[in-house]
């Protein structure tokens, strides 16, 4: 029995830098979301703040369901 460890050494490092991209694209959203109520308790308004928090979680969903899509599609 053979382990292929260069295979396994970069399952891990695209898993990795996955997951953190992942979670700093989900702290840019809360971190928008955190300008809004800044702005609104300033009596502002943080539109763009807003809308890119918006796309940040929409990134983080869609990341989501394609990892889902690719551990449950069929060959």
């Amino acid at each position: 029995m053979k382990i292929d460890w260069a295979a396994i050494g970069s399952v891990f490092g695209v898993s990795l830098a996955f997951a953190v991209g992942l979670v700093a694209l989900f702290t840019l959203g809360v971190n928008g979301l955190a300008r809004r109520e800044r702005a609104a308790a300033q009596g502002g308004s943080a539109g763009l703040a807003v809308t890119g928090a918006y796309a940040c979680f929409a990134a983080c969903a869609a990341a989501v369901a394609y990892g889902i899509y690719l551990i449950v599609a069929k060959p």
